[in-house]
Formats: C-alpha cells, structure tokens, sequence
C-alpha cells in the first residue's frame, strides 16, 4: 500500500520533485480517505488542517455566492494537490470542494507538510513556484469573467473540452459534452439560460453544431479566432480604464 501512495506522489507537480527516499518519508505520514459521490472534502470558511492529493475518482472546488449560485475554481482527476494554499498561508479554506464520483485521496496534515518543507528545501521551492503560477491563473480567471462576455467564454471553454476529450480529423473536432448548461454556467460565471442563449449563437453562426449531447466543432481554427476576438477587446478595455 504504501508502493502506492509513493507513485501518487511521484506523479504529482508538488512532490515530483522529491527523492525515492524523501517520498516513502512523506506517504509513511499521509492518511487515505475514501469519499462517496457528492460528500464534502471540506467548506468555504473551515479551518485548514492539511492538503488532499487526488488519487483516484474527481473533485470540483467552487466558491458559491449566498443565493447558492456557484463558480467553479477547478476541477481536480488523479495527480492533483487540493488545499495547499491554505496550508502555506495559515489561513482557512477559500474554497469548497464536493468529490464528483467515488473518490480515493491523501491526506497530509499542515503540521507535516510544515516539518517536510523544512527537511526538504526542494519541496518548498517547488511549493513557491506553484503558489506563483496559481496566483497567474486566478487572474487569469477574473480577466476573463470581468472583459471575456459569456459567448466567448463558452466558446474557450468548448475548446478546451473538445481537445481534451474529442477526436479530431484535419480541424474538425467531435465529442460527447457530459455537462449540462447549468453546470458549464458554474464553470464559466454564468447561469443557465445566458448559456443556453450562447450555444444558440454559436450554432447560428456555423461556430458548432449540436444533436442532442453531441457537439461538432467544425473548424477549430474559427472557433479559436472567435474566442481570442475578446481578448484584444478586453485588452482595449482594460488600457482605456487604466489611462482614466
């Protein structure tokens, strides 16, 4: 058992780059939690008591505003590190997350991960470098929400959907779309029915096409042109607020 928690690690980008030694060190301390479908890792506002490395199943981690609506952070497979803000900064968890199907963790106290950063200086460094490119990809985030309107985040989000999980023959890309609109509103900060507004945009402009949950890109290279179009319309919004 603990040969397997040693592999999690190895394939994660926080302990990937620990020794054979230093990670049999780790995982002799890690605990392995099992959550059922829709049951709660941990809540907005609790303490952080340690980290969560995903080794099986899939957990989405959202904040949800106080009429229940939700924006969804992340959403973590095998090989993810859940939590480890928190655990750096002392602070509470600034986020929920819910397991989406049957889901194997580790879990790493702050206390330990606090003593192994301190043993093992590479970690740390490791550590920094990740919170700095999380911190890239939060903004990232609310320059999208704030300058990006919803058409044009669907369409990245398609994108992005349809190269991770279509086939894709000379710039066409076909795929199953898993997720019902009101769930790709929680991941792009929308609501269902503004979505829903945008998939029928995008089908009248020839930009995809739909029979039932199947979702046709049919030039990639187009829809790609349509969702860049609002980076270099934020871009002009941006500079015009930053020169007022």
């Amino acid at each position: 058992m603990e040969t397997k928690r040693i592999t999690t690690l190895r394939h994660t980008a926080l302990f990937g780059c620990l020794t054979e030694e230093e990670l049999a060190d780790i995982a002799q301390r890690a605990v392995e939690l099992h959550f059922k479908k829709g049951e709660m890792l941990f809540l907005s506002g609790e303490e952080a008591k340690g980290l969560f490395v995903v080794v099986s199943g899939k957990i989405r981690v959202f904040q949800q505003d106080p009429d229940g609506r939700e924006q969804v952070m992340h959403v973590d497979t095998a090989g993810s590190v859940i939590a480890d803000v928190p655990v750096f900064d002392d602070g509470l968890y600034p986020a929920s997350a819910v397991s989406e199907f049957e889901t194997e963790v580790l879990f790493i106290g702050k206390r330990c991960m606090h003593q192994f950063c301190l043993r093992y200086p590479t970690l740390a460094l490791t550590a920094l470098r990740l919170m700095a490119s999380r911190v890239r990809r939060h903004a990232q985030l609310v320059e999208a929400l704030s300058f990006h309107d919803v058409g044009h985040r669907l369409a990245s989000f398609l994108i992005t959907e349809g190269q991770n999980a279509g086939s894709r023959a000379q710039g066409r890309i076909a795929f199953q779309l898993l997720l019902s609109n009101n769930e790709i509103a929680s991941r792009i900060g929308s609501v269902r029915d503004v979505v829903a507004r945008a998939f029928a945009r995008l089908k009248h402009d020839g930009l995809i096409d739909m029979k039932g949950r199947a979702l046709i890109i049919p030039d990639l290279r187009a829809l790609k042109l349509y969702a860049a179009s609002a980076d270099s319309a934020g871009t002009t919004v941006q500079a015009d607020y930053q020169r007022g």
